[in-house]
């Protein structure tokens, strides 16, 4: 995104439409569809569309391809890409504005222990690296578990090595789980990172907050171990944007 000499920086342009920012506010907690999307905005689907365009291409917004009905596609918010902008406009204006370095990652106190559930439909790649890179980050002060719609009968391989290579976390005794053991459990946040899963993902008590991450499967993307590396980096770069939320209560009862 380049900035103008004679005008505000591109973000700047970009956020401050009033749909464009509810747009970016919503796509900020979740990955949606566009029917989705209209609901929350209350605009019609050509809008909306139109809009999602102009952040598409002003490299805010992402678009993948939905696993579960491929004539669909998600919509994500590239919160890396913000920050840089956000950034960028800032020092643009004033170079003590200039937000870099990045504050630290929020501490969650050791009292609070929100409860998070990561889900896909295997659950031997995608959530289970989501439950170990969370619990790394947070050193136990989040409950966090994962499972699966149709568990496979072990991690994948490539998501044992990645996790014990790239980040120094062994999960060789880790085997996947089943949703129906999850069943009656309460938790602040239920992470459906595969679009299947999204469509099948039961209701739990509690009121959690639903969250949806769209990611391909590693298993069938065809791009070997380092399609693992990518889904473990993106992964681990949400989770570090979902820290400062965890520390806010999420549901109205522990406001």
């Amino acid at each position: 995104m380049e900035s103008s000499e004679e005008g505000a920086p591109a973000f700047v342009r970009l956020a401050a439409h009033p749909l464009r920012w509810r747009l970016l506010s919503e796509l900020a907690t979740s990955d949606y569809r566009v029917r989705e999307l209209v609901d929350l905005v209350g605009q019609p689907q050509n809008l909306v569309s139109y809009h999602l365009r102009l952040l598409r291409g002003g490299g805010l917004v992402t678009a993948r391809r939905s696993s579960f009905d491929a004539r669909d596609s998600y919509y994500h918010l590239d919160l890396e890409r913000c920050a840089d902008a956000l950034t960028a406009a800032g020092a643009a204006l004033h170079p003590a504005l200039g937000l870099d370095p990045a504050p630290p990652a929020p501490h969650i106190a050791s009292g609070s222990r929100p409860a998070v559930l990561f889900t896909c439909t295997g659950n031997s790649a995608r959530s289970p690296i989501a439950e170990a890179l969370l619990g790394r980050r947070t050193g136990g002060h989040v409950e966090v578990t994962s499972a699966g719609s149709h568990p496979k009968q072990q991690l994948h391989p490539a998501a044992v090595r990645v996790l014990r290579e790239g980040h120094g976390i062994d999960v060789t005794d880790r085997r996947p789980r089943h949703l129906d053991t999850v069943a009656g459990r309460r938790f602040d946040y239920v992470i459906t990172l595969c679009d299947k899963v999204r469509e099948v993902c039961p209701d739990l008590p509690g009121g959690p907050r639903r969250v949806h991450w769209s990611m391909p499967d590693p298993a069938v993307s065809g791009g070997g171990e380092s399609t693992f590396v990518r889904t473990a980096a993106e992964i681990d770069t949400r989770i570090r944007h979902l820290l400062p939320q965890l520390v806010q209560p999420s549901r109205e009862a522990k406001q």
